[in-house]
């Protein structure tokens, strides 16, 4: 089975400012990765706030410039390098690669009800037919996500941020993708709430079958949810392996280091704190 993402060589470089003596400084953001998400999996991106985990999954989703390498799409119905999409394609890649915001709070219009929120999507790439057929799809989505219909009607307000990250996980699956990132997609909740989250999005992840890319810095969030994952530092992919294996026998330094900072409620299991320091 050829993976739903390929990443090859991938670059995103920023210029930092402008210089008259030589090459201007840049930001490598994301420098020189590769890595290849399966269709069906549940993927972990995990780094600290400024690793390049974020700018990685924009640039998945068409929403960073890439300086280098190749990003490629391909779910079985189609195949797309993400580089270089015509606008046709771009308009058919954005129904099947969707997004879930971190903050529940930010990411849904105060002034627009819950109804018209999940439906957005429908309605600007043109994906049905009717406001009828709009409807249906909204209320089989709301439904999955554990929505109550009579919710529809109301406004972001009314809710509390486990409710409003549901309606976020709606608004983005509704158009019905293959491919769903999730950045930091429970970072802003409670920690009470963070398990039901997951467990939410982890019983849609096997009944639509879809591909999760999930971003975060907690290795414990991850561990939850995850398959396979990745750790990234400064730009670059320190090591990737399956959850099970990379947690019980990590391979880098900076993975020992933050496998050292999940607190652990048994005595007989405590990782000596670590600190990661580059050669």
């Amino acid at each position: 089975m050829n993976p739903i993402i390929s990443i090859d060589d991938l670059s995103i470089h920023f210029p930092l400012g402008k210089s008259f003596l030589g090459k201007a400084p840049v930001l490598k953001a994301v420098d020189q990765v590769s890595l290849k998400i399966e269709k069906g999996a549940f993927f972990g991106l995990v780094g600290e706030s400024g690793s390049g985990k974020t700018t990685l999954g924009r640039s998945i989703l068409r929403a960073a410039p890439i300086s280098g390498g190749s990003i490629r799409y391909d779910d079985g119905e189609v195949s797309y390098d993400v580089g270089n999409l015509t606008k046709s394609e771009l308009k058919d890649y954005r129904s099947r690669a969707q997004l879930i915001f971190q903050d529940p709070y930010a990411a849904l219009s105060p002034r627009m009800t819950v109804r018209d929120i999940i439906a957005e999507p429908l309605e600007v790439m043109g994906l049905t037919k009717s406001r009828e057929e709009t409807d249906e799809r909204v209320r089989e989505i709301a439904a999955k996500c554990r929505l109550n219909l009579e919710h529809l009607r109301r406004f972001p307000h009314a809710f509390s941020g486990g409710q409003r990250q549901r309606i976020s996980i709606a608004r983005a699956l509704v158009c019905r993708p293959k491919f769903v990132i999730a950045d930091e997609a429970v970072a802003a909740l409670d920690v009470s709430i963070q398990a039901d989250i997951l467990n939410l999005l982890k019983s849609l992840q096997e009944e639509l079958d879809l591909t999760l890319l999930f971003i975060s810095h907690d290795l414990s969030v991850v561990a939850h949810v995850c398959d396979h994952v990745a750790v990234m530092y400064h730009g670059v992919i320190m090591e990737q392996a399956p959850t099970r294996e990379l947690f019980a026998n990590p391979g880098h330094a900076y993975t020992r280091s933050l496998l050292s900072a999940i607190p652990s409620l048994d005595p007989d299991h405590k990782l000596e704190a670590q600190v990661y320091t580059p050669d």
